[in-house]
């Protein structure tokens, strides 16, 4: 009789012999009260005895040492018993680009690793210029000094952007607005051109000038006017903009600040809370800002 070969996988209590010796093909059942000539014999991995096709389990046979398989099975390093498991669209994971919504590594789509940024892509995102690779940070990059300095540039970009705009605001309105009349016309136009949810009260709308930085930001439409509701928070708002902008928000994605969308209101010197109620922040004619990589939202941010 020939040795088995290795343990089986499979979760059964029997083996079955090799064949490919033929003088080895053929064994009589073990059982007492069988004895039966079998040419394709299985053995006991508990008691290590063979049996024929009858009697191949623990409970036919009466095994006399049973449980002793599963016993040594348990007592195996778990990477030894878990068998290799083929990904399925229930363990398979995102195309690391925000705007697919391809399941990767399963069976009809593969992963591929980007060695440069650290993330995994589907094929039609797999190179580096289908998925920004230069803008993104590297996951798992360990954090250099000039962290500090990539931060304070971010500010003083941020402040640089909130005196800018608010200079040429208040040129325009020297120049342009020289009477209430004026300002009441340049309201009404606000308001024709404006782009909202219909749903949304008149007593509850706010009208405000949208624009996108377009050092820190990619949209299809550059600005534009739109209005919201009074008692929305900001981040509604910015869902709310960054759509009627196309712009790429992955807020809700997690990651760090390089990567968040923030709004920066110009009239205010300041970025707003995602939190902040609309109503209380902003008024109608305002102009706010969507920036990314600019940090989170601090009372002192903006020098006065």
């Amino acid at each position: 009789m020939a040795d088995s070969g290795p343990s089986n996988a499979s979760g059964d209590t029997f083996t079955m012999l090799p064949d490919s010796d033929l003088e080895a093909i053929g064994a009589h059942c073990h059982y007492e009260y069988c004895n039966q000539l079998d040419f394709l014999p299985f053995r006991c991995e508990s008691c290590k005895h063979t049996y024929c096709l009858d009697h191949r389990t623990e409970s036919s046979h009466a095994c006399p040492n049973p449980g002793a398989w599963a016993a040594a099975r348990r007592s195996l390093p778990s990477s030894t018993t878990q068998l290799s498991q083929k990904p399925t669209v229930v363990t398979g994971t995102q195309c690391s680009d925000p705007q697919c919504k391809t399941l990767i590594n399963t069976h009809t789509s593969v992963g591929v690793q980007c060695p440069t940024c650290n993330r995994s892509y589907c094929l039609k995102h797999r190179l580096k210029e289908d998925h920004s690779c230069l803008t993104l940070t590297p996951i798992g990059a360990r954090p250099a000094t000039a962290g500090l300095s990539q931060a304070q540039k971010a500010l003083g970009r941020l402040r640089a952007w909130g005196k800018s705009k608010t200079a040429s605001a208040s040129t325009a309105t020297a120049k342009r607005l020289n009477s209430t009349t004026a300002r009441t016309l340049e309201l009404n136009n606000l308001k024709k051109a404006a782009k909202g949810d219909t749903k949304i009260p008149m007593d509850k709308r706010v009208y405000l000038h949208i624009e996108a930085e377009a050092a820190t930001t990619k949209s299809k439409i550059p600005s534009g006017s739109f209005f919201y509701n009074k008692d929305w928070s900001i981040g509604r708002l910015l869902d709310e903009a960054a759509k009627g902008l196309q712009v790429e928000n992955v807020n809700n994605r997690g990651g760090g600040e390089e990567t968040r969308l923030r709004v920066f209101h110009v009239e205010g010197g300041r970025l707003l809370e995602f939190s902040e109620n609309v109503g209380r922040g902003l008024q109608t004619g305002n102009t706010v800002v969507l920036l990314r990589g600019v940090g989170p939202a601090v009372p002192d941010l903006i020098e006065s």
